[in-house]
C-alpha cells in the first residue's frame, strides 16, 4: 500500500507538471487535470476499499459476473465506442470516458484462477493438464479476439503477457507454454505480412527499430521522448521546470509517456525511485502469490503481478527506445480514470488475499511452489 501510494502522489504531481503549460488542454486552468487526476484516485481508493472488505467468498461469486461485464464492455466498444488515435476503446458514459480493455485485463485474470481453482480444490488432480490450458485460453481469447477488432494492440501485448505468466504460475505444460510463445511470434509475423495491422501500428513498430527513419512522423513521440529523459542528468531540472514538458514536446505526455516528465524533472534518482515502487508492488503481489491460503489467491496475485510488471515494463521501455509505442499506461502513475480504477480494483484484491494468507514472507520465490502448497 505504502508503494502503491507513493506511486500515486507522484504521478499527481508528474501529470500536473505535464499539462500545466498546456491550455490547449487545460482550458486555460493550469490545476484542470490535477483536480481530474485528484477524483480519478479518490474514486479508486474507494473501490479498493469496497473489494478489500468484501468476503473473499463474495469475490469468487462474483469473478464470472465481473468477466461478464467485461465482455459486454468490450462489445458495446465496438458498437457505440469512441475513436481516438486510430482504435476505438473509449465508451463515453454521461461526460466521463470509460476504456473497458483496462477492466477486462482484470477480469481474465480472475476468470482463469477461478478455473484452476474449480478444477484442483477438493480433487485429486495434481498437475495442469492440457484440459485445463484450453479452458484458460477460452477465457483469455474471447476478450482478446474483441480487443484486436479495436484495434488496441498495446493492450493485448499487456494481456497476452499476463496470461503467459498465469500459465506458467499455475504449472501449464512446458510444450504448451513453448507452442503459445512460438504460435504468437507466427501469429505477430502473418499480421505484418499481410496487412491486419493498420499501417500506423506498421510505421510505429518501424520507428521503434529506427528512428530515424521518420523523425517528424511515427519516430517523432521516441526522439522527443528520448531527448527529454536525457535532459534530466542525474537529479533532473526541477518539478514543473523541465524543457520539453514545458514546451509540450512530447506528446500525450501525462498517458502515455509520463514517465519522461520523471527523467526530465526528476533526474536518473527520481526515475528511478518512481520503477524501484514499481517493482516493490510487484515483488509484494508475488510474496502474496505465495502466502495465499487457496489457489485461487495464488493464481489471482501472480498473475496481477505479471500484470502490473509488463505494462510498466512495456510503458517505461517505449519512453527510453527499447520498446514499440504501443499506447498503455503506467500503473498508477498515468492520467486516467480506467486505468487508475482497474489498478486500484487488482491491489484491492491483492490486500484481501493478504489478509487470509500466512503472516512468513519468504525470500524467493518459483512457479513450482505456488502450487506445490496445494498438494
Amino acid at each position: 500500500m505504502f508503494a502503491v501510494l507513493a506511486l500515486t502522489v507522484l504521478g499527481t504531481l508528474l501529470v500536473w507538471s505535464a499539462t500545466a503549460h498546456r491550455d490547449a488542454l487545460t482550458g486555460g486552468e493550469p490545476t484542470a487535470y490535477l483536480k481530474k487526476t485528484l477524483v480519478n484516485v479518490a474514486v479508486g481508493l474507494v473501490l479498493l476499499v469496497m473489494v478489500l472488505a468484501t468476503d473473499h467468498r463474495w469475490v469468487r461469486i462474483l469473478a464470472p459476473l465481473v468477466y461478464l461485464a467485461s465482455i459486454v464492455g468490450l462489445v458495446l466498444v465496438l458498437v457505440m465506442g469512441s475513436t481516438i488515435n486510430g482504435s476505438r476503446s473509449w465508451l463515453q458514459v454521461g461526460g466521463m470516458s470509460v476504456q473497458p480493455s483496462e477492466f477486462a485485463k482484470l477480469a481474465v485474470i480472475i476468470g482463469m484462477a477461478l478455473l484452476v481453482a474449480e478444477r484442483f480444490e477438493g480433487s485429486s488432480k495434481r498437475r495442469v493438464g492440457s484440459v485445463e490450458v484450453i479452458g484458460m485460453l477460452v477465457i483469455a481469447g474471447i476478450p482478446a479476439a474483441l480487443i484486436l477488432l479495436q484495434p488496441d494492440l498495446g493492450t493485448m501485448l499487456v494481456l497476452s503477457a499476463s496470461v503467459f505468466g498465469v500459465l506458467a504460475i499455475a504449472g501449464a505444460p512446458g510444450r504448451w507454454l513453448l507452442g503459445l510463445f512460438a504460435g504468437g511470434v507466427l501469429a505477430a509475423t502473418v499480421a505484418i505480412q499481410v496487412g491486419v495491422l493498420k499501417p500506423y501500428q506498421v510505421d510505429r513498430f518501424m520507428a521503434f527499430t529506427n528512428p530515424d527513419l521518420d523523425p517528424r512522423g511515427a519516430g517523432y513521440n521516441v526522439e522527443q521522448a528520448r531527448t527529454a529523459v536525457g535532459n534530466g542528468g542525474w537529479f533532473g531540472q526541477g518539478l514543473f521546470d523541465g524543457s520539453q514538458t514545458r514546451s509540450g514536446f512530447v506528446p500525450e505526455q501525462h498517458t502515455d509517456f509520463v514517465f519522461t516528465v520523471a527523467g526530465e524533472e526528476l533526474g536518473l534518482i527520481g526515475a528511478g525511485i518512481l520503477v524501484i515502487l514499481v517493482g516493490l508492488v510487484v515483488w509484494r503481489a508475488l510474496l502474496i502469490s505465495l502466502n495465499a491460503p487457496d489457489v485461487f489467491g495464488r493464481v489471482a496475485a501472480a498473475g496481477i503481478a505479471c500484470w502490473f510488471g509488463f505494462q510498466a515494463f512495456q510503458n517505461i521501455g517505449m519512453c527510453m527506445g527499447i520498446m514499440p509505442v504501443t499506447g498503455v499506461p503506467l500503473p498508477f502513475v498515468s492520467y486516467g480514470g480506467s486505468s487508475m480504477f482497474a489498478g486500484m480494483l487488482a491491489v484491492g484484491l491483492l490486500q484481501n488475499i493478504h489478509l487470509r494468507g500466512t503472516p512468513a514472507l519468504p525470500t524467493r520465490f518459483s512457479a513450482s511452489r505456488v502450487l506445490a502448497a496445494t498438494r
